[in-house]
């Protein structure tokens, strides 16, 4: 199944919950629950859509044990109440976003067995998490060191 076919229609009725006639802030939690409740483990294909930026409210995004592949969206960083970013267990190409490292709340990051490449940001809010959050992930050079090893995007990583 493809993910953003799931996706756009998560957003679409979020939009439905947001005009005036609608707007009932148990229905947009309720559906940002059942829309974290759906997305791990479903063998879903295809890139992790930038739209799921809008979803402002989201606390926790599990996209876990599926078959997501691309870079991790950037536009993830505009999700400022995200508690939880569960990426493990696809085949993501890339770096890590350093945009992340804004999220304030963000309490658990894994982007373990993955393919992502390039070092990863230990500013912010990833100075808390340890190096299991990013194993098995054969192209990560390790953390980045600030003063030592920059985070370089404009080297080649796919």
């Amino acid at each position: 199944m493809e993910i953003q076919s799931l996706i756009f229609f998560a957003i679409t009725f979020l939009s439905i919950l947001s005009t005036p006639f609608c707007v009932h802030a148990n229905l947009e939690g309720d559906a940002l629950y059942a829309l974290r409740r759906e997305l791990y483990t479903n063998n879903f294909v295809g890139q992790i859509p930038k739209e799921l930026g809008g979803l402002k409210s989201l606390v926790s995004l599990d996209l876990f044990h599926n078959n997501l592949t691309g870079p991790i969206p950037s536009s993830l960083s505009k999700l400022s109440n995200l508690k939880f970013l569960r990426l493990n267990n696809n085949n993501l190409t890339g770096r890590i976003p350093r945009e992340l490292t804004k999220l304030g709340n963000l309490k658990i990051l894994n982007v373990s067995n993955n393919n992502l490449c390039g070092t990863f940001p230990t500013a912010g809010s990833f100075s808390k998490f340890t190096e299991e959050s990013f194993v098995n992930n054969p192209r990560i050079e390790g953390p980045e060191l600030i003063g030592f090893v920059r985070y370089d995007s404009s080297k080649e990583c796919y």
